[in-house]
């Protein structure tokens, strides 16, 4: 991968450049001294040991502009003093906006400090490195004492946390690192048969946990960790989405809806498909760099990697590619991921937002608004396989409650045992969604009824920037507006992409829903659709061409 390797170093030395243009050169401030500004313009060591790592890398790598520079030693030895005036006493370190005191934290932090540990203790005749070696190795054992008696509060965490502690545990010959590594291993690995970890994170948390099975097979010789790294693997190419970004509409994280690249996959997919003989990783390694080219993105920050492991800068492999024709159930995760070409489409059980489809790289995902009673939104109860498709399933069950039978010994509402309170049922609203496959597209058939007379709306909701067109209309989709559509077909169009659906249909312009609707969405454009129940419609969506 000499050509990957060439792009990585060069992106590395200009990233060093950025890096040296927010590093706090004030001595007045003692504390800060020799810390960086991240965007937030907030100084802490986290963020200090991912810039210093790749300071070193490329100082002491004959191949950058930096290497054996005298000035940009300086400023790596003025980094590491600030990172150990940033490290708690008992070994900690903070994320100051949120976390204090923090295992997880400090996991992520003692992470990204051993590959660069390694490679210092293999080249340690490098007068440089041999001077790097004893304060980075304080840190890291600083690091992993702490963590022995820390805890964590999201499940990534734990394999963070587990596979440091088995790596130092090996490092500095510690039995106790080991037994602290053990206790969260013994509550299994929260990978299902699909290759999804708990939190759904596609778009970042999946790689960490990736990341840590592989430094759990690094420091135990045990395989099986792996083994659910490449699980995962397979299944993140089939949630590339046409345009190369990560679908991410059903993490439970804050990488929820954001449009981001594989690029931080990238060393996974090269080492594992190096180690395993795997083409198919490594034709993803491949695409996930042609990706980064093709977007004009910063490519991955792993240069430590290659100097690691430099036997993968001279691996030469020709494929790249992902799956593009694919039709997956992912039952455990709740969602349905198919792609035919250059339209993708998502089916999501149990979420307010059933269907993502996305042409090109425009986006339109749906909704069923609907206030009755305490509800909103449709929100399927049930996914169901059928022979044309998939169908989606709802019962809203109204209630009321009834008054007490024996007067209370509070007047106060909020005092009184209300949840004793007797209830009687209904009425009800039932809803059916049944979505096939069709020519450049899907069909969406959905019929409401149970209770007449209910305004409903369906909304579509687009990206900014859009221009919506229909037999009657021409408008500028912006953010945060709404248009509703009476009849005809609707494009949509960004760029090169067009996303075609209807026939529409308008009754009303109840379009806010009651009090705890979710609101227009203030990022996006969006089509409503409006009627009345009892009512069954079916629209075509269809990926196209922009006429534009």
């Amino acid at each position: 991968m000499k050509k990957h390797y060439a792009r990585i170093l060069s992106d590395s030395d200009r990233r060093v450049q950025k890096a040296l243009s927010r590093q706090v050169m004030t001595e007045t401030n003692d504390f800060n001294y020799g810390g960086f500004r991240d965007a937030d313009g907030l100084v802490e060591p986290k963020y200090a040991i991912y810039c210093m790592t790749t300071m070193t890398s490329v100082f002491l790598n004959k191949e950058s502009r930096w290497y054996h520079d005298p000035r940009l030693f300086e400023k790596i030895l003025l980094a590491i003093n600030y990172i150990k005036r940033g490290q708690r006493e008992n070994g900690f370190f903070d994320l100051i906006n949120c976390n204090f005191y923090s295992a997880p934290d400090t996991a992520f932090c003692i992470k990204r400090l051993l590959p660069l540990y390694s490679f210092l203790t293999r080249h340690n005749t490098d007068n440089y490195a041999e001077t790097l070696i004893a304060p980075i190795r304080q840190i890291i054992y600083g690091g992993a004492t702490a963590m022995t008696a820390g805890g964590f509060h999201t499940p990534n965490h734990r394999w963070a946390i587990a596979s440091c502690l088995m790596l130092c545990a090996r490092m500095f010959n510690e039995p106790k690192f080991d037994k602290a590594a053990n206790k969260y291993l013994a509550e299994g690995i929260d990978c299902n048969s699909d290759g999804e970890f708990a939190e759904k994170s596609a778009g970042n948390y999946n790689r960490i946990n990736n990341d840590a099975m592989i430094a759990l097979t690094a420091a135990t010789g045990n395989g099986s960790y792996e083994e659910y790294a490449i699980r995962n693997l397979y299944m993140m190419m089939t949630y590339i989405e046409p345009d190369g970004s990560i679908f991410t509409n059903n993490s439970t994280r804050q990488d929820r809806g954001k449009r981001l690249y594989p690029k931080d996959y990238y060393f996974e997919y090269l080492y594992l498909g190096e180690k395993y003989q795997d083409d198919i990783l490594l034709d993803c390694a491949n695409y996930i760099m042609d990706v980064v080219i093709e977007k004009g993105l910063s490519s991955m920050d792993c240069l430590i990697h290659y100097m690691n492991f430099p036997h993968l800068k001279e691996l030469e492999h020709e494929g790249s590619s992902i799956p593009v024709s694919y039709e997956k159930h992912y039952r455990d995760s709740n969602i349905v991921r198919c792609r035919n070409g250059n339209f993708s489409y998502s089916i999501l059980n149990q979420s307010p937002v059933f269907l993502y489809f996305q042409s090109g790289d425009l986006t339109m995902s749906l909704r069923i608004g609907a206030s009755f009673c305490e509800h909103r939104a449709f929100q399927s109860e049930r996914l169901e396989k059928s022979e044309q498709g998939y169908k989606l399933f709802q019962q809203m069950n109204g209630w009321y409650y009834l008054p007490f039978d024996k007067p209370q010994d509070t007047t106060d509402w909020w005092k009184m045992n209300n949840s004793a309170r007797e209830k009687i049922y209904g009425p009800n609203m039932n809803f059916k969604v049944c979505i096939q496959e069709a020519e450049n597209g899907i069909d969406i058939s959905f019929k409401i009824d149970g209770t007449d007379r209910a305004p409903i709306r369906l909304e579509a909701v687009f990206d900014s920037g859009t221009r919506i067109e229909s037999e009657s209309f021409i408008a500028e989709g912006r953010a945060g507006d709404h248009i509703v559509a009476k009849n005809g077909m609707v494009t949509v169009s960004k760029e090169a992409h067009a996303i075609r659906i209807g026939p529409a249909f308008g009754a009303h312009h109840f379009v806010s829903g009651k009090f705890g609707s979710t609101p227009t969405d203030p990022n996006c454009f969006t089509v409503y659709f409006t009627d009345f129940t009892c009512c069954e419609h079916t629209l075509s969506i269809r990926a196209a061409a922009s006429e534009y």
